[in-house]
C-alpha cells in the first residue's frame, strides 16, 4: 500500500473516531415504589404507567421504573422487606403523614437537595411547605395532594330551618336570621347545632319538649375524625415533644370537654349508637339527616350516592378557641428513601412527581392539587360531578391556613401505632354509651400515663 493510501486511510479512520456518538452513559435507574397510600387499584395503576413513560421519553440519564404492591394491605410489609433486604426503592408515594409514620426513621431530608438544585419552593403555599418542616429545620417533602378540612352543610336542612348558610369566604361572620352578626367559630357552631337537632316529634334542641332519646336529625359530627384530628380543629397544639413525656394541653382537655357536651348535654351530635343506625346510613352526613360535618375534602367522594337526593355546600372550618383560623390538613406526598443510592436523581423524580405530572395524578388519586397550576382542572372535574355551585374556593382558601408540621394531627410519636390505638380507645368511650358518665379528667390522666407508658417502650 502506498504511502498515500496509508494517510489517507488515516484521516479516514480519525475522521470516524470523531463523528462516531460516544456510547451514552447508562442512565440511572430509580424506584417508585406505589401503595404505601393509594395507587393500587387499576384505573390509577394505567394513569401512574404512563406517567412513567411520560418521564422516561424526557429523560435519557434516569429511567424511572414503578414498583406497585399488591395491595395496600400488603404494602407496610412489603416495603419494611425492601428495606430489610437492602434494596430499598427510591421514592415512596402518595403516603399521608400517619402512613410514613411506620417509617419514620427511613425518610430523607431533601432541603439540601431543594437547595443544591435551586429547585423553587414557590411554587407552593407556604403554609403547605412548612407542613413538612421537621422541628430540626430539615424538610420531608413537598407538597403534592391536600385534603383541607371544611364544613360540609345540609343546605335544604337549613332551608327548613329559616337558617342562613355559613359563610364561604374566611374572615366573614355568620349572620344570623334577624341580620345580627356572630364570628364564624364553634361558640355560634354550637348554637346552629341545637337548631339543626330535631326529633320524632318535630321539637329541636332548643326546645324544652325536645326529647334526646328519639333524634331523626342531628347537627353537627367530625365524620370519621380519629381524637387528635377533633381536638386539632378545635384548637392546633402538640402533646409530644422528642424526649419529653406526653401532657395533653389544656385546650386539648377544654376541646374534649366542648364535643362532649355536643354528645352528651346538648345531644346534637350523634353518638356511636346513634351513628349507626339506619337513619344515617350509609354515613351521618350522606344520609341526609346531618346538619353539619367537619372532615377533610376527601369526605367528598363518599357524597356520591347524595345526588339528587338532597343539596349540599361547602364552608370555612371554623375558627378555633383561640379566635383565630386554623385548618387541619390531610396530606399526601412521596418521600425519598434515606438509602437511595441517587439522591440527585431520585430528587429529580419527585420534582416532577409534584409539578408536571400533578395534574395527571392528582385526577386519578381524588386529591385536591397543592400545586395551583393543577386546581382549576380539579374543580372543572369536580363541579361536572356534583354542581357547579359549591363554593369550591373554600378549597384552595384553605390552604393559607394549613397547621405546620409539628403539631399536624398525626404527626409522629414514638411507637406510633400503638399511641394510635390508645387514641382511638379514648373516642371509642367518649362516643360510646358509656360515654354519658364518664370522668373527662380522671380519664384524660390515665390516658397521659398509659401513652407515656407506650412512647418510653414499657
Amino acid at each position: 500500500m502506498s504511502r498515500k493510501a496509508v494517510y489517507l486511510l488515516s484521516i479516514v479512520a480519525l475522521l470516524a473516531l470523531v463523528i462516531m456518538p460516544v456510547s451514552a452513559q447508562a442512565p440511572v435507574t430509580i424506584t417508585w415504589f406505589v401503595g404505601l397510600g393509594t395507587g393500587s387499584n387499576s384505573e390509577q395503576i394505567e394513569v401512574q404507567n404512563q406517567v412513567v413513560a411520560d418521564f422516561n421519553a424526557a429523560h435519557d440519564d434516569i429511567e424511572l421504573v414503578i414498583n406497585i404492591a399488591a395491595s395496600n394491605e400488603t404494602a407496610r410489609d412489603t416495603l419494611s422487606t425492601l428495606l430489610a433486604a437492602g434494596t430499598p426503592p427510591d421514592i415512596v408515594g402518595p403516603v399521608g403523614v400517619a402512613g410514613s409514620n411506620a417509617f419514620a426513621d427511613q425518610w430523607m431530608d431533601i432541603a439540601p437537595l431543594v437547595e443544591s438544585s435551586g429547585f423553587d419552593t414557590s411554587v407552593f403555599d407556604q403554609a403547605l411547605v412548612d407542613l413538612y418542616r421537621t422541628e430540626s429545620g430539615g424538610l420531608s417533602g413537598l407538597p403534592f395532594a391536600v385534603y383541607p378540612a371544611i364544613t360540609y352543610y345540609n343546605t335544604d336542612l337549613f332551608d327548613e330551618a329559616e337558617l342562613a348558610y355559613p359563610p364561604s369566604e374566611f374572615g366573614a361572620p355568620y349572620v344570623w336570621a334577624d341580620g345580627t352578626e356572630a364570628p364564624w367559630n364553634y361558640d355560634t357552631v354550637a348554637e346552629l347545632a341545637k337548631i339543626l337537632t330535631v326529633d320524632a316529634n318535630g321539637n329541636d334542641a332548643t326546645s324544652p319538649d325536645f326529647d334526646p332519646t328519639a333524634v331523626e336529625q342531628y347537627g353537627i359530627n367530625f365524620q370519621w375524625a380519629r381524637l387528635r384530628l377533633i381536638w386539632t380543629n378545635l384548637q392546633p397544639s402538640t402533646y409530644f415533644t422528642e424526649g419529653d413525656t406526653l401532657t395533653v394541653p389544656e385546650e386539648w382537655v377544654q376541646a374534649t370537654q366542648w364535643y362532649w357536651d355536643r354528645l352528651w348535654v346538648d345531644h346534637t351530635a350523634p353518638n356511636t349508637t346513634a351513628g349507626a343506625s339506619e337513619t344515617f346510613q350509609p354515613n351521618a352526613f350522606a344520609s341526609g339527616n346531618l346538619g353539619m360535618s367537619i372532615v377533610p375534602l376527601w369526605f367528598t367522594c363518599c357524597l356520591d350516592n347524595s345526588i339528587g337526593n338532597f343539596n349540599w355546600n361547602i364552608a370555612p372550618v371554623p375558627a378555633s378557641f383561640d379566635g383565630e383560623q386554623h385548618v387541619a390538613m390531610d396530606a399526601d406526598t412521596f418521600r425519598i428513601v434515606a438509602a437511595s443510592a441517587n439522591p440527585e436523581a431520585a430528587f429529580t423524580v419527585l420534582t416532577y412527581l409534584v409539578t408536571e405530572a400533578a395534574p395527571a395524578l392528582g385526577s386519578v388519586y381524588g386529591a385536591y392539587p397543592a400545586l395551583p397550576a393543577a386546581q382549576p382542572q380539579w374543580v372543572e372535574t369536580i363541579s361536572a360531578r356534583y354542581s357547579p355551585d359549591i363554593a369550591w374556593n373554600v378549597a384552595s382558601d384553605s390552604l393559607a391556613y394549613s397547621n405546620p408540621g409539628p403539631v399536624h394531627h398525626e404527626s409522629n410519636v414514638p411507637n406510633y401505632t400503638q399511641a394510635y390505638d390508645r387514641e382511638f380507645a379514648l373516642l371509642t368511650l367518649i362516643e360510646g354509651d358509656s360515654g354519658a358518665d364518664m370522668d373527662i379528667a380522671a380519664e384524660i390522666a390515665t390516658f397521659e400515663s398509659d401513652m407515656n407508658a407506650i412512647i418510653s417502650g414499657q
